[in-house]
């Protein structure tokens, strides 16, 4: 059971690394890392990498408790349906270019703050602050990151989704590495092209968190799940 969520986390990482090169391209390319020379550069960006990860874990270990609440009720199926089917709609409302979610008031100002914080960050030359940045970063509101947010939850178990959530920030990790050495060779037009990977694979995440739920008794697919009751002393 594990390896399966390992799989799917890397997996989900590995082919949403187009979306990452398109959206966090800009930020990998600016990072306080020109100062530095050979392995003291590649160790940088794996710092700042790691940071990432590190707060995917964390996202992971909260959406993994969450999700135990809903398996303890036994709703983990109908929740896993319905994030599946939610996907489903955003990969649709994409064809057709209508926006589903509006940036609200909270979501701007959260955005904003981290922005300051990561300015700041970006004036200090140091490996510690090279980790904040990717920590911030994975704080940075994201459909990637929105996605693997519902695979973590519909785990419906904390090992899991930690486990599924930092398999899917170590799947985007040779792409961002790639980024922060090579990344002046890939056109904005490229990037773009690139973000446009990024609704199918929505579809094929809500695909599988449908049949997830549905208890088809398909490894790795759609596993058995075990019915879980509340029992009443008397």
């Amino acid at each position: 059971m594990i390896v399966g969520f390992v799989l799917a986390g890397l997996t989900l990482g590995v082919l949403g690394s187009f979306h990452c090169v398109g959206m966090c391209g800009p930020l990998a390319l600016s990072l306080p890392v020109q100062h530095l020379q050979g392995f003291q550069r590649f160790a940088g960006i794996i710092t700042y990498n790691l940071g990432r990860i590190f707060t995917y874990s964390v996202l992971g270990f909260i959406l993994g408790f969450v999700g135990m609440s809903f398996s303890f009720f036994g709703w983990q199926q109908i929740f896993s349906i319905v994030l599946g089917c939610i996907l489903l709609v955003i990969f649709f409302a994409s064809l057709f270019r209508k926006k589903i979610f509006k940036n609200s008031f909270i979501q701007n100002t959260w955005n904003q703050y981290i922005v300051r914080l990561l300015s700041s960050l970006f004036n200090r030359k140091t490996f510690s602050a090279l980790f904040l940045i990717g920590l911030l970063n994975g704080l940075l509101p994201c459909g990637l990151v929105y996605m693997a947010v519902a695979g973590g939850l519909a785990t419906g178990n904390i090992l899991y989704s930690s486990l599924f959530m930092a398999s899917f920030g170590l799947g985007t990790l040779p792409a961002m590495i790639a980024m922060s050495f090579a990344g002046s060779f890939i056109s904005l037009k490229m990037r773009n092209n690139m973000k446009k990977v990024i609704p199918y694979i929505f579809a094929c995440m809500g695909i599988l968190l449908i049949l997830r739920g549905m208890n088809l008794n398909i490894p790795y697919i759609s596993p058995a799940l075990e019915s879980r009751h509340v029992e009443i002393c008397h």
